[in-house]
């Protein structure tokens, strides 16, 4: 039986020789193999397995890869991604590879059929990459991080599951503990691990609404010890378990 992808997913690898274009629909390349410079409207960086990049309609990209490299490309009009994810994603062109990103493309990779993707997988999975990669990107309901702990913020929402002292967020800044103290109290009137621990709240609310990863992977990836740990947390936060959040959000 031959399924229609719910967006059109596909394996791609390139070459050296690119040329400048564009398109009027969206395009997120996802890394499966190897390596590849690209530019997307006047932005160059390298993605590798642990740098998506994203691509706007309409704005110009080009790319140019050396060796063996094989990328998953998901395509979409923008009315299927919706406006509120287009605009989340245009905000940073080059995604960092979360670990459930990296799982699910994994996943993708072990069952492609030589370089043909089946249409079963497609279906299923194309929209789980377009979750999972929008969990990749920040989302506090306001601007992109200013001042000095712009940086740090950042690092910390992309890998949450690190343990992430206060010594370990002062060594990053190059700064004392105090300093660091002093800092985040100025800039957030909060102190390092209050703000620590409200962005992974947040991003666990955020996969238990878009996401069927189980809870105790959920758990691992968002910085807790283990599912007990973030059912406490979450009853502390919301005065409900993780079940029943996801439950009464999607209802």
């Amino acid at each position: 039986m031959t399924v229609t992808p719910a967006f059109p997913l596909s394996l791609r690898s390139y070459g050296a020789d690119g040329a400048l274009h564009r398109h009027a629909h969206v395009q997120i390349v996802l890394p499966m193999q190897g390596q590849m410079e690209i530019e997307v409207g006047g932005r160059g960086n390298r993605l590798d397995l642990g740098r998506a990049a994203f691509v706007a309609p309409d704005v110009a990209h080009v790319q140019s890869a050396q060796g063996v490299n094989r990328f998953l490309i998901l395509d979409c009009q923008r009315g299927e991604i919706g406006e509120a994810a287009l605009e989340r994603l245009q905000r940073q062109t080059f995604v960092a590879v979360n670990q459930p990103l990296r799982r699910l493309i994994e996943f993708i990779d072990l069952r492609c059929q030589g370089d043909v993707l089946p249409d079963v997988v497609a279906h299923h999975c194309a929209p789980l990459l377009l979750d999972a990669l929008l969990l990749s990107v920040p989302d506090h309901g306001q601007a992109p991080h200013n001042g000095r702990l712009a940086g740090l913020l950042t690092r910390m929402e992309v890998a949450p599951q690190l343990h992430w002292s206060t010594a370990d967020m002062a060594q990053c800044m190059h700064l004392s503990v105090s300093r660091l103290h002093a800092l985040f109290r100025a800039e957030l009137q909060q102190t390092p691990q209050e703000w620590l621990s409200a962005m992974r709240m947040r991003r666990v609310q955020q996969a238990l609404i878009a996401s069927d990863l189980p809870l105790a992977d959920l758990a691992l990836d968002s910085g807790y010890a283990n599912q007990s740990t973030l059912t406490r947390a979450m009853r502390r936060a919301t005065g409900m378990t993780p079940a029943a959040y996801r439950r009464q959000q999607r209802s």
